[in-house]
């Protein structure tokens, strides 16, 4: 859909609001003059950022792809007639209707990346990928959800050690629905005591354990 064809506006970003186009254009020259080594940051490609802008935005495609698709390898999940034909005839899982593309591109998108961890014993068709979540921490509250309950003892590392808000930090849902126990690293050596660590689990006992920073 061309600028000259769009429903809502018309004309391009520069054309409707300059003073943000401008701002955009800075940023982007920033980026491209300095580089700031932020963990939770990363530099997304040009075609990445082309499917970040794409119509599949507009739509509210809540839920997931139709299970089936977890054990079809690529070329069937990229069968056009074959996936919509099934679609028609069997509904969809997801909330909203107009979510038949948006299923082949998460399928695919799953597919793929199953297949780029898998191995000679385990196969792509037997691993289980999740593509939604849009960041570090909605992941870490997915697995909060699936494992422990609210007031469970959960260890992780603490923020000034390296650990992330969604490691119990008490400005966090983790540190506030979760008792957390907190574990850091050795003053002197900077390192991982893991003999204090599992002393310390011992002692708290937790349902969880939290690795990494």
């Amino acid at each position: 859909m061309s600028a000259s064809n769009d429903f809502l506006f018309r004309g391009d970003l520069a054309s409707i609001d300059p003073a943000v186009a401008e701002l955009i254009n800075h940023e982007t020259a920033r980026q491209i003059r300095k580089l700031i080594m932020i963990p939770s940051e990363s530099t997304a490609p040009q075609a990445v950022r082309e499917v970040l802008m794409s119509p599949l935005q507009n739509i509210y495609a809540e839920g997931y792809p139709d299970p089936r698709t977890r054990a079809q390898n690529e070329t069937q999940i990229l069968d056009y007639d074959e996936q919509l034909a099934y679609y028609r005839r069997y509904g969809d899982p997801r909330y909203y209707k107009g979510v038949e593309y948006a299923d082949i591109v998460e399928a695919l998108a799953r597919r793929r990346t199953a297949a780029a961890f898998a191995t000679e014993i385990i196969g792509p068709g037997r691993i289980f990928v999740n593509v939604q979540p849009l960041s570090g921490a909605p992941a870490n509250n997915a697995v909060y959800e699936a494992l422990v309950k609210p007031g469970d003892t959960v260890m992780g590392m603490s923020l000034i050690a390296g650990g992330h808000l969604s490691h119990g930090s008490p400005v966090n849902r983790s540190g506030k629905h979760y008792n957390i126990v907190a574990y850091d690293v050795d003053p002197q050596t900077e390192l991982l005591d893991y003999d204090k660590i599992r002393a310390q689990a011992l002692q708290a006992k937790p349902k969880m354990i939290i690795a990494g920073y």
